[in-house]
């Protein structure tokens, strides 16, 4: 190839003159255009996995437990499930509300007043986790006739754990109270827990 300063032999023909001009906007293109592409490759890669690491309309339908508590009477408690745990569902008589508030937070090894327990206005309607905190076993004390153990709310047979009304560890070896989980009331009469 002749420069401009060479001189082209008689016959020849000059090569045309070039010279190698980038385009930057043609080379942002390629790089953005290429980007894009991977983008959407690890979408199409990506997509189908999340959607099936998503839980299961079953599984939501689990993540949620309705109750009706028109049906349970003043001084009864009641065994459901939430979550494939056991539920208790307790509505407290004025005595043991008078009981678990009577009890001097200095007295308790997990310190929680009745009201942390329950909801403004609903204070008799105390629902907890039937599981112990100790080692995962299930109280007595929400059936008929079952041993509610020396403070009146749940006894768990497997290691001697007591609760109160409040459902609050008072003896044995429980760490800490029985766990009150998320719950709304969608009227005076219902529940919906989760």
């Amino acid at each position: 190839m002749a420069t401009v300063d060479q001189a082209v032999p008689p016959g020849e023909n000059p090569a045309p003159y070039h010279e190698e001009v980038h385009d930057p906007r043609r080379r942002d293109f390629i790089n953005i255009a290429a980007v894009a592409w991977a983008g959407v490759g690890a979408g199409v890669v990506v997509g189908p996995l999340i959607v099936q690491m998503s839980p299961a309309a079953d599984v939501l339908a689990q993540s949620t437990t309705e109750i009706d508590l028109s049906k349970i009477a003043p001084g009864q408690a009641v065994k459901t499930q939430f979550r494939k745990q056991p539920l208790f569902v307790r509505n407290l008589t004025p005595k043991e509300i008078a009981e678990a508030e009577a009890v001097s937070l200095s007295e308790l090894r997990d310190p929680q007043t009745l009201a942390d327990r329950t909801k403004e206005g609903h204070r008799n309607w105390l629902i907890t986790l039937g599981v112990c905190t100790h080692l995962g076993c299930v109280p007595l004390g929400a059936g008929e006739g079952e041993n509610k153990g020396p403070y009146g709310g749940y006894f768990c047979p497997c290691h001697g754990s007591a609760y109160d009304t409040a459902a609050r560890i008072r003896k044995g070896p429980a760490p800490t109270n029985l766990v009150v989980p998320e719950y709304t009331f969608t009227s005076d009469t219902a529940v919906k827990v989760g």
